[in-house]
């Protein structure tokens, strides 16, 4: 910002030049002082997102393990129709799955122009909305809050322009090439309620090439290559819709991943073999959220109350919720950098013992470590968690450093002027001039 400051000045004399930047030179240290305070809150608000991302990854394997994760498994009689993998609250049992449909989103094209910048409609000034709902039978119902308003013009009525127009404001919207040339492609969402009607008003010509009504789809301009549609399915004769091709509220604790149509049985077990591979993914995991957490401490992040409290508050309840005899006993012990070091020949054995005990070491109806870290990351990240809170405070701290940097730029900017506009005046007149002459 310092340096920046004689920009204002273009066009003086080296002389000039280096009497104002000498007379500025005594406000260099403010400068540096409020650049250095912003770029330590820039790496801290960056670090504390960090931090963030590190503990969901960590949160979401621990969430993936508790309830009857860790002992659990599910198989597809079927290939090519669903994946399923359990989770907290699977039960043993087989499901009789029916898929009938998959989820899709819905996809529209205009008619192939020969070239990517040819014009549509007439220039006109004109209003494209793009409105998301659901096709009924008493037709198309739009969601009042998703509504995408843009503006169109002899400046951007082109497929591309139209293109760029629409993705500013949030719409899937491309240009694609066909065998006859291009043509404007609009996306919506997977589901049901994501259908897509394109209204145009005050260039006719202009709705007849982009306009889309899925109500009466073959009376617009837009073609539609693909509905959109919900994944229907019965899950033991129960019928289920979803948006999305994962399922997860279909089988308690169970994740369904769709792939094709068809019926399948889907099976739920106890299955004490993955209970070792999920202890040791646990473990890798906490050692890997340990080394971030590590990292963070001795770089954007060092010294932070809010890493140090994150840090202290996993690894006490590491030692004392993880009852430390019981982790030892299955063959988990912590060595001097508080990382977890697992001995797989004693937790097998500890498995073959007693595979149950083992279990809820990690999972017992919220007792469990995987359990309580899991709840404690989920308070940690919350709106109102302590991440949350330093991120706003830091947020603060920037946006009242930004506008004194601002103000200050423009005062250093008017200075420099008036210095500048001073020695060159001196400078032509032998040096006899004041700053009062300047006034007038």
């Amino acid at each position: 910002m310092y340096g920046g400051t004689t920009g204002a000045t273009g066009g003086m004399s080296p002389a000039v030049a280096a009497r104002v930047q000498q007379a500025l030179q005594g406000q260099k240290g403010t400068i540096d002082k409020l650049n250095s305070s912003l770029t330590q809150d820039q790496t801290r608000l960056s670090g504390l997102g960090q931090l963030q991302s590190a503990l969901a990854a960590f949160g979401t394997l621990a969430d993936g393990i508790s309830g009857a994760g860790l002992a659990t498994s599910a198989t597809s009689s079927a290939k090519g129709v669903l994946a399923a993998a359990t989770g907290a609250g699977a039960k043993a049992g087989t499901y009789t799955v029916d898929v009938r449909q998959l989820a899709q989103n819905q996809i529209v094209n205009s008619a192939t122009l020969p070239l990517a910048d040819s014009k549509l409609g007439t220039g006109s000034p004109a209003t494209v909305k793009i409105d998301i709902g659901t096709l009924t039978a008493d037709g198309f119902k739009p969601d009042s809050q998703a509504g995408k308003t843009i503006t169109i013009d002899s400046g951007n009525n082109t497929l591309e322009g139209i293109a760029k127009a629409l993705k500013a404001a949030g719409v899937d919207a491309a240009v694609v090439k066909g065998e006859g040339g291009y043509s404007l492609q609009v996306k919506g969402k997977d589901g049901a309620a994501q259908a897509v009607r394109i209204g145009v008003t005050g260039d006719a010509a202009l709705k007849a090439a982009i306009g889309f009504d899925p109500a009466a789809p073959e009376a617009t301009g837009m073609k539609q290559a693909q509905a959109a549609q919900d994944a229907l399915l019965t899950v033991d004769g129960k019928e289920v819709a979803s948006a999305s091709n994962t399922v997860g509220t279909a089988i308690a604790g169970t994740t369904l991943t769709l792939t094709g149509k068809g019926a399948t049985n889907v099976t739920v077990s106890q299955d004490t073999s993955g209970i070792g591979k999920n202890v040791a993914a646990f473990v890798q995991g906490y050692n890997d959220l340990t080394a971030r957490l590590a990292t963070l401490q001795s770089g954007a992040l060092k010294g932070d109350t809010t890493l140090t409290n994150v840090s202290n508050q996993l690894a006490q309840l590491v030692r004392v919720g993880g009852a430390v005899n019981g982790l030892a006993d299955a063959g988990i012990t912590q060595d001097a950098k508080g990382n977890l070091v697992l001995d797989e020949k004693k937790l097998n054995a500890a498995i073959a013992a007693d595979p149950q005990a083992v279990t809820k070491l990690f999972t017992n109806d919220g007792r469990g470590i995987a359990d309580k870290l899991d709840k404690k990351i989920d308070a940690f990240s919350a709106d109102g968690g302590t991440i949350a809170r330093s991120r706003k405070q830091v947020t603060r701290e920037l946006d009242t450093l930004t506008e004194r940097k601002e103000k200050m730029a423009r005062s250093l900017t008017v200075q420099a002027q008036a210095l500048a506009n001073l020695y060159t005046m001196q400078e032509q007149s032998g040096g006899t001039g004041t700053l009062l002459d300047l006034l007038g």
